[in-house]
Parts: structure tokens; sequence; C-alpha cells
């Protein structure tokens, strides 16, 4: 029998008129869920060490344009991932044992030393010696497993081919770390953002702000921008070309042992020294530049001496110049300084949650891997404010059985692997901090799935403490495996009560919520008596807000106020320079309270945009069988750019009354919609609508022009496999079909496949 592309491949060549072309420093709590099972969870990707070496590494002004499926670089093509759950056995776990011991004695070491509060140098240095062991035995996991093997090359092309995205003014020579995304690129975002606003905001009824990006400069020094937020970064004496020094120095290393000449012993020491760069201070990573004699790579000329560099862009905001200010590097800032406003929309309760999505701006030293560290970039942002004292979860019961595989602080300390448990297992086991850090992470695992992430590559690893913020209290990335590794492309963590108290210590406007006592109490207070008609003449419009920092005042702060204006005359507050002429009293009383006021904790998730939907890419990218020149994107319906191709098998006329009337029935019905009545062979054309990855087809045949009742067939991309059905009940199948409302099985039970038309003109 002819099968349908057969018949109508061969049908559309006749007609064709042209060709297709910590839990992290103490672990506490029962140890139970060990008897689940070790079940291992890949830690890493290898490829080919010669990949980094580019000749246009760390250049301001770099193409990519060259590599992209140019046979040039065909030997660098494959590389090697490895799956997110295998389980080894008896033999591997033998040759493995040693190793795991190795990192479970080192980490001993450390938890030993933080329980005496040894100095905090001496503990970086023994984190730095179990992040070595750790590789070494993430190393020996990957090398002992079976590899799965991905061309990254191959999907680069379909990319670039297909203009899902490509280097901004690639005309111009393109530049490092900034991307335009084209048509399908741009679809692609939306459709995840629009899943993710459904998914969050609409189901968990959460607030929406959209704040400035341009930043005044006191807003980041409050919240530690201005003096944290910076790399290490050397340059070219020469040219002036500039280099993040970890970076350089990774590079460098890698060369060296790549290098067959290298002995093994000197291999295993640089790769031990890579494994401890993280902790290296400034001065060692200079020493270590200086020792090896490190050049720049483009030129060979020597380097600098190490500064830091803050990765933030600055501007000025205004004609004169004299407001300093950033773009913002993450949007949680404006959620934070518009809290006491959206606390009164809530009608000062808690809990609520705020939601951003915007872009960010990260000055990069370096710019590497594609969409995973770029200079500009969209983040999804959620800042959920709680009671310090309750962070219980009204709904997580809703998700205590979900299964995650989580990858503990206290498994990495161990040496052990990460383990599938139900996340209620997780928060009542004591691995997870609190129920609303485990609900969010559930909520994370259920919308990364559902849009099409691979849930084998799929994981949650807890910052170790060396990791976190001294703030914060518990801290998880969801992180994808790609052809560049584990990437983290979702972080969640309980940032404590810190951005809001820094934004109270930087602004003079507390940032608290009135909680009521089971009973009133008696407190000491002590007012301020201000003269409001003098500080109306010298403050004008101001005068509110100096009016709001005097009642704010905490007895400790309108004591040294009050002894500061009688022995100097004046007491800077919020700013302003106030006088004892404006302040000529202080009033101590008691008074009965009713409420006190607390400092809300926030739990924030955190979604790199860019990072998702390159993984997503990834996980979706396949190649046919039986033609490994036939690229495509598997992508999930609810996200995929076009749900559905119109396809006439013929471009004579008695076929466009159909055409239209389907393609006018789906658009209603806000439903994406292609038309390709081009004249290539029908096989062509599904292969084109296949790499943009368009889920289903609707294809327009002789026997839906000559038979009544009218029909046509519906194909599914992954399967390829094909049903007729009347063309009326072809709308509200695909919509159900794009909504998730109704599976492809549940279409071929109802509808005969179809094998081939039975009118041929």
């Amino acid at each position: 029998m002819v099968t349908a592309r057969t018949a109508r491949s061969l049908f559309s060549v006749c007609v064709a008129s042209r060709p297709w072309s910590v839990w992290t420093s103490v672990c506490v709590g029962a140890r139970w869920w060990e008897a689940r099972g070790r079940q291992l969870y890949g830690a890493g990707a290898v490829w080919d060490s010669r990949k980094q070496a580019s000749a246009g590494w760390g250049s301001r002004h770099q193409s990519t344009s060259a590599g992209w499926g140019s046979k040039k670089h065909a030997a660098k093509r494959k590389i090697q991932l490895q799956t997110a759950e295998l389980m080894m056995d008896a033999e591997m776990e033998q040759q493995l044992a040693p190793l795991r011991a190795s990192c479970k004695e080192q980490g001993d070491l450390v938890r030993k030393l933080k329980a005496e509060g040894a100095p905090e140098v001496d503990i970086k240095k023994e984190v730095q010696e179990l992040k070595a062991r750790k590789k070494e035995l993430e190393d020996m996991i990957l090398k002992l497993s079976p590899a799965d093997t991905f061309d990254r090359a191959k999907m680069n092309d379909l990319i670039k081919r297909r203009f899902f995205y490509d280097n901004s003014f690639a005309i111009y020579g393109g530049i490092t770390g900034q991307y335009d995304y084209g048509p399908m690129g741009c679809d692609l975002v939306d459709n995840l953002l629009a899943e993710w606003h459904k998914h969050f905001v609409i189901q968990e009824r959460m607030l929406k702000v959209n704040c400035s990006i341009l930043t005044p400069e006191p807003v980041l020094k409050a919240s530690g921008h201005v003096d944290k937020f910076a790399d290490y970064m050397v340059k070219d004496v020469k040219t002036g070309e500039c280099f993040r020094l970890d970076h350089l120095i990774k590079q460098h290393f890698e060369k060296v042992m790549a290098d067959k000449k290298t002995s093994a012993e000197e291999k295993e020491a640089l790769s031990l020294t890579v494994a401890r760069l993280d902790g290296m201070t400034m001065e060692e990573m200079n020493d270590l530049m200086r020792k090896h004699d490190m050049k720049s790579p483009l030129t060979g000329n020597n380097l600098t001496d190490a500064t830091e560099f803050n990765l933030m862009f600055p501007i000025s905001i205004g004609p004169s110049g004299n407001l300093k200010g950033f773009l913002r590097p993450e949007t949680a800032q404006g959620i934070f300084v518009n809290f006491k406003r959206l606390l009164e929309y809530n009608q000062g309760k808690l809990p609520f949650a705020c939601a951003q999505v915007g872009n960010a701006y990260r000055n990069e030293i370096s710019p590497r891997s594609g969409l995973l560290r770029v200079r500009e970039f969209t983040m999804a942002e959620i800042e959920h404010f709680c009671d310090p004292d309750d962070k219980n979860h009204p709904k997580f019961a809703q998700v205590a059985d979900t299964e995650m595989v989580l990858y503990s602080g206290c498994a990495q300390m161990d040496g052990e692997s990460a383990k599938r448990m139900t996340i209620g297992e997780a928060v009542h086991g004591g691995m997870v901090a609190n129920e609303t850090l485990g609900y969010y992470m559930a909520r994370i695992q259920q919308y990364l799935l559902r849009i099409g992430i691979n849930p084998k590559k799929l994981r949650f690893r807890q910052h170790l403490s060396n990791e976190m913020a001294h703030y914060a209290c518990d801290c998880w990335d969801a992180e994808c495996l790609t052809s560049y590794g584990w990437i983290e492309c979702v972080g969640c963590a309980d940032r404590s009560a810190y951005d809001l108290q820094q934004h109270t210590k930087g602004s003079g406007v507390r940032m608290c919520v009135e909680r009521p006592l089971k009973e009133a109490v008696m407190v000491d207070s002590l007012a301020a008596q201000p003269d409001k008609g003098i500080i109306g003449k010298t403050f004008k419009k101001d005068a509110k807000a100096v009016q709001e920092a005097l009642t704010a005042l905490t007895i400790e702060q309108a004591e040294q106020m009050d002894k500061a204006l009688t022995e100097q005359g004046e007491y800077e507050l919020s700013g302003f320079k106030m006088t004892r002429a404006m302040v000529p009293s202080f009033k101590r009383e008691q008074k009965k309270v009713f409420v006190e006021e607390i400092v809300p904790s926030v739990i924030e998730p955190s979604f790199g945009v860019g990072r998702v939907f390159y993984s997503l890419l990834e996980h979706s990218f396949r190649v046919r069988e039986d033609d490994d020149k036939r690229t495509f994107f598997s992508l999930a319906t609810v996200v995929a750019p076009i749900k559905v191709s119109v396809l006439p098998l013929s471009n004579k006329q008695e076929f466009v009354p159909f055409t239209t009337q389907l393609a006018d029935a789906l658009t209603d019905l806000n439903l994406s919609v292609k038309i390709d009545d081009s004249t290539g062979s029908i096989g062509r054309r599904y292969a084109r609508t296949d790499e943009i990855g368009i889920p289903l087809g609707i294809t327009v045949d002789f026997d839906t022009v000559n038979k009544v009742p009218h029909t046509v067939t519906v194909r599914e991309r992954d399967s390829t496999q094909q049903v007729r059905m009347p063309i009326e009940e072809v709308p509200l199948t695909i919509k159900n079909l794009a909504d998730g409302k109704t599976q492809w099985k549940d279409v071929t039970d109802k509808w005969p496949i179809f094998t081939s038309q039975e009118t041929t003109k």
C-alpha cells in the first residue's frame, strides 16, 4: 500500500515548479529518606575541551555566525550528556565508594570547623577542597555512565536558519552577549511567559507590578549591589581587551590539560585548582595568573593585575548628570521599594505575593555559552511576603505528594547522589526549610514539565552554605541538564527579612506589617514633638516625608536624636538636616498597644527566561530516525509558537475556499495558524513546519474537494500519524489539543488513521 506521505510527495513532485531548499551547614533530622534507594543523579556533562579555545573568546565584537553548522566545527559537534537518573550497578558503586568516602570525610571536617566556630578563611579553604573532591566524584560518575549524545551544531544550524534568535547587530559583526529574537523566538518566549502568568499570577492570585529600569544609586546602595556586585577583571596591556580572571585561568588550564605532553599528575593538580577557583580571593587568582605566566588568549600580550569590576551599567539620570543611577541588575528591587503600597492594596494582610516580568542588565566581562550568560536578559520574579514566624502554606497539601529529584547540601558534602522523594517528605524531614519554599519548588517543577522540560534532565540542587548569602535561610536551584552541563534556570530562596530591612535603613521608611497581639501590652515610647510650621517652611514639599520619618523613630533612635540636637544642635534624619528649633522636645510616655510590628520574610522564585528558553530548545530538539538531515523541535503544544499549519495539496482555485475556511475558523479560536500553499512537495512542506515546532498540520487534499461530506487529514508532528475527519470537527479538535484538554491518542481512538487519499485529481 502506498503511504500518505509517499502518495502526496509523488503528486506534488509532478506539479512542483521549484525544488525544496543546606541544608547546607549542618545535617539534622532522621536520615529515613535513604531507604528510598540510592538513585544516581547526573552531576554534569563533558564535551570536547577544545571547544572553548575558539579564536574569538572574550572579544567585545564577536560574531558566532562562522560556527553555525560549518565543516570547520564538525569535529566538535558531538557532545556527551548524562541523563538525570541512572542506577549504578554493584561493580560501578564499588569503584565510586572510595571517592564517596573521601567526600564524606571532607564534608565532616567542614561541619566540625563550623560547629567549633573556626575562622571563616579556614572554613572556606576546606569547602573548596570539598568541591574539588566532589568534582572528582562527578567526573568518575560521568565516565562510568552510558552516554547520551547531542549534536549542538545541528541544533544551532536550525536555530539560525529559522531565525529563532541570532547575534544582535550581526551585519556589523555582532556583539558578544547580546541577542535578537526572531519571529519564532519571540512567539515562543511570549508563550512561555503567558503560561507562567497563568500558572503563577492567575492561579496563585498574585499582584503584579511593572517598575522602572532606571534605578537611582541609593536604591542599589541599600540592596548591596553597589558594593558587592563585582567580578575580577584583567586587561591586555596593549589593546585594552578585558577578560574575566576566573574564566581566563580556567581556559588556560583546560588548554594545558588537553596537551598530550602534560603528565597525569599535573592534570590532576590543575583540575583540583580549577575546582577551587570559586573560593579564591582576587590576590590568590592574581598570583596564580603570574605563577603560570598567563597571557592574553587573543594576542599573547601581557596582562594587568586584577581589579574589581562592578557588573552594573552606570547611567546619569536627567540632563545635569548629577543624579547617578544604574540599569537594574534584577527586577526584584522594584517590588521591595513598593512594598508599603502593595501591602495597602492587599488591605494590610499577609501573606501575599507580587510578580514582575522585565529585562535586567549585567555588564558581563566576557559573556559566553550563548543565551546562558548575556548582558541583557528577561527575568520573571516573584516575591512572596509572609509572617517570619509562620511559613506554612495553605495549599501545601495539594503538592505534598509531588515527587522531585533533590540534591541536598548534605548529600553534596557526603559524596552521595541526589535522591527522589516527595516534597512533603523533604519539608517534614527538615531538608527543605519550610512549607512555602517547598510549595514554590513543587510549582516550579510543575511549570517546567508543562512547558516541555525533560523530567530526566531536571533536578533541584540546594546551595551549600558558602554559596548562600549570609541572610538567606535556604536556597534551591532548579537545574536543567544541557550540553553545557547543569545550568541554573530558576532560583528559589528564602531571603528572610533582609531586603525590606535594608530599604528601611536606606530610605528611613519602615517596611513592616502590624500583627495583632493576643493581649494588649504597655510599652515605653519617646515621641518627637515637632514644630510643624518651621518644618513646613524649611522642607516645603518634603515636609510630609520628614514628619513620617519622625513618627517612625524607635525609642533608641529618638534618644540618639535628642542627644545630638542637645549637644551638636543638628541631626541628619533620612537625608534631612534637622535642628532643635524643628524638634523642640521629645515626650516620654507609656501607651497600651494592641499590635506589634514585624518585618515580613520573603520567599523568592526567580526565573531566568532566556535559560529556560534555551534548555527547552535543547530538550525538544529531534532528528528523524529515517533521515538525519531532517531536524525539528518537538515543542509542547501549549508553548509552540504556531499551533497548526494548513497545507493545501494543490494551488488550484478550488482548494482556496477550504483553506480559507479552516484558517479563519482556527484564528477565531485564538489559535496561531500558518498557511503553506507553496508548490513544494507535501513531504518537504511537512518538514518545514516540523522545523519550527508546529505540532499539528491540516492537509486539504483532493478527497476534501471531491467528496461529500468534506474531510481533511490532521497530522501530528512527533509520530507523523494522520487521521481523517470532517472539516467541521477540526477547529474544536485542534483547540482542545492546543489547550491540553485532549491528547493525540484520544483523537486516534475517535477517527480512522489515514493511509492514502482515494482521488488524486
